[in-house]
């Protein structure tokens, strides 16, 4: 394969926190990919299709895929907006956005999930409405199912009450209005709260598939913390950042499609978020919490073994099961 000079190999990711101060006005669309190459070349188009009247670039950083991605890769060698760098491992997806700010050149970074469908001009809107508020760090919209449904975007930061409401108590009505939601829609719940996500508010965090940020709050913040390698590390990240006066805002005026919302009960991503709380309360909170959130955790897997063992039979059952023995 002959890749274009735009092109960037890398094996290790990023050395050093080598953030570009120098930048123009504009966007620079981070896709971090891994084995979704259908997924990543309908969102790649949709961006094309969809950005209109703001100068951007789109940083691919591909994660050592085998699905034929880079052979999709090496037919963007035309488009002078596309850069891509072609990692030699997984490095996952915290380290991959790194690699994708040390490149960006321009004012607002945004983070985009390579399972996302951009239907309108998105992009532009949001950059423009950001800048009408110079304190907003980061943004994101509602996403959206493929049916137009709508996902959980984002929540509050977790500390041990909320996350004893989110493992046992969050289904039972009204808990969600007496305690902060770590996440406030659960989709597998009759009281799923889905009308939390209806009016644009401030938020601790919002989902990594869609994140709009300026360039000055991500200087103050820095790099993505690569000991996460996937779930979790944009809580971190936006804790760090809320932490030099920067806000974090949801605003459904926009949305895009979100395909990974449909993904349902996984094992593997389940036991990846519960160990990212697990370091998020080991690097930020104290040590005598750490032993609580194991405890919370652990009662937490062993009710929704019942719960989906009944829902989702076997499976639900070993899903939980299996995250019990881990967390």
């Amino acid at each position: 394969m002959n890749f274009p000079v735009n092109f960037f190999r890398n094996t290790m990711g990023i050395s050093n926190n080598n953030i570009k101060k120098k930048s123009r006005y504009g966007v620079s669309i981070i896709v971090t990919s891994y084995n979704t190459k259908v997924l990543l070349k309908n969102c790649i188009d949709s961006v094309i299709k969809n950005t209109r009247g703001i100068d951007y670039e789109i940083i691919i950083v591909d994660n050592d895929s085998t699905d034929g991605t880079r052979d999709y890769l090496s037919t963007l060698q035309k488009n002078k907006r596309v850069k891509v760098v072609l990692n030699k491992k997984n490095l996952g997806f915290g380290r991959g956005n790194n690699i994708g700010i040390e490149k960006s050149v321009y004012d607002y970074l945004l983070f985009l999930n390579s399972d996302t469908v951009l239907i309108t001009n998105v992009i532009a809107a949001m950059v423009e409405w950001m800048r009408t508020d110079k304190k907003i760090g980061c943004a994101s919209c509602s996403l959206k199912n493929a049916d137009g449904t709508t996902q959980g975007t984002g929540g509050y930061f977790p500390n041990l009450i909320r996350v004893f409401s989110w493992m046992v108590i969050q289904d039972f009505p009204l808990v969600d209005k007496l305690i902060k939601p770590f996440h406030p829609m659960k989709s597998g719940s009759p009281f799923k709260n889905d009308n939390f996500y209806a009016t644009k508010k401030e938020l601790d965090w919002v989902t990594g598939a869609f994140m709009l940020m300026r360039r000055g709050a991500v200087l103050d913040t820095g790099f993505f913390d690569s000991d996460y390698f996937m779930y979790t590390e944009e809580v971190d990240y936006l804790y760090r950042m809320k932490k030099y006066g920067w806000r974090v805002l949801y605003n459904p005026k926009w949305s895009i499609i979100h395909l990974g919302g449909k993904s349902g009960v996984s094992g593997s991503n389940i036991t990846l978020e519960f160990k990212g709380v697990e370091f998020f309360f080991k690097k930020h909170y104290p040590a005598w919490q750490y032993p609580l959130l194991r405890i919370i955790l652990k009662v937490g897997c062993l009710g929704r073994m019942i719960l989906f063992g009944i829902l989702k039979g076997r499976v639900g059952f070993i899903t939980y099961a299996k995250a019990y023995t881990i967390v």
